[in-house]
């Protein structure tokens, strides 16, 4: 596979690599210089893979308390 370097040094991942890898625009790449050339690695999960993972729910003051042991 072959890519050319752009405007501002900038290189396009053709869109076939990037749906076999999982790669969305914003995803983060690690760049390493190695003895063979240059490697890129996904830095980690997506903020879209992450997002929602968290999930706060509006919570009574009266469940905390019950949770507690502190029943009025």
């Amino acid at each position: 596979m072959e890519v050319k370097i752009g405007n501002k040094g900038r290189i396009t991942l053709p869109l076939k690599l990037r749906e076999l890898l999982g790669l969305r625009e914003g995803d983060s790449l690690t760049v390493e210089v190695t003895s063979k050339g240059i490697l890129l690695k996904p830095k980690g999960p997506s903020s879209r893979e992450l997002w929602g993972v968290a999930r706060l729910e509006k919570v009574e003051i009266e469940e905390i308390e019950e949770s507690l042991g502190r029943e009025n």
